[in-house]
Parts: C-alpha cells; sequence; structure tokens
C-alpha cells in the first residue's frame, strides 16, 4: 500500500506561481509510475500531466503545456508540479496518483493508477 499526500496547494493571483509536491510512502519510489490530475467544480477529474519511473520523459495536458512542468526525486519518494502563468481556468483540487508497473501507455486514464493523493486545491484569482 502506497499513502500519497500532496501539499502547495493555496490562492494566488492569475500569472502567479505555485509548486505542488506529491510525497509517497513507497519504499521504492522508482518502480511508480506518477501523474497529476485535477477537477473543478461540476467537472471531471482530469488529466493534467505525468512522468516516467526514473523522469526521464514527461507528458502533458495540452491546457498546461509550457506552463507547467512534472519533476520528481527519487531518493526523497516526492514528485513535483511546478505551475507557472496560472489562469483562473487552472482552479481546481489537484491530485497526484501513482502507478505501479512497467506498461506507462495509459497513463492519461484515470483508471490506469493504483493510489490517489487527497487532493490540494489551488485557487486562481482574476
Amino acid at each position: 500500500q502506497v499513502q500519497l499526500v500532496e501539499s502547495g496547494g493555496g490562492l494566488v493571483q492569475a500569472g502567479g506561481s505555485l509548486r505542488l509536491s506529491c510525497a509517497a510512502s513507497a519504499r521504492t519510489f522508482s518502480s511508480y509510475f506518477m501523474g497529476w490530475f485535477r477537477q473543478a467544480p461540476g467537472k471531471e477529474r482530469e488529466f493534467v500531466g505525468a512522468i516516467t519511473w526514473r523522469g526521464s520523459t514527461t507528458y502533458y495536458a495540452d491546457s498546461v503545456k509550457g506552463r507547467f512542468t512534472i519533476s520528481r526525486d527519487n531518493d526523497k519518494n516526492t514528485a513535483y508540479l511546478q505551475m507557472n502563468s496560472l489562469k483562473p481556468e487552472d482552479t481546481a483540487v489537484y491530485y497526484c496518483a501513482a502507478h505501479l508497473g512497467n506498461d506507462g501507455r495509459r497513463f492519461r486514464d484515470k483508471e490506469f493508477y493504483d493510489y490517489w493523493g487527497q487532493g490540494t486545491q489551488v485557487t486562481v484569482s482574476s
């Protein structure tokens, strides 16, 4: 069982930045493919981005490409989501998720992930 704990959310003005962290309790964090999702009120949870096991490759939703950056530090069992140039439409609860396995093809699907954090609120004011 892996526990994921997000932190770093808050209130920020449009154009500002936030960095979210996702701390994992996994003994072998590098075995987990990590993803970030978000859910705005009344909307489906949507894919934001993902990072492969050793961080060599990242993937992003078109809506955040060029503004958000995902990274990970396997020695610290932590994944990060750096969010720059934030917009009001980025307001949502942000979740990190982990998948244990070698196949990373379905990383955009919520069902691909085995473990989820509790979420952290990000609010961007205009």
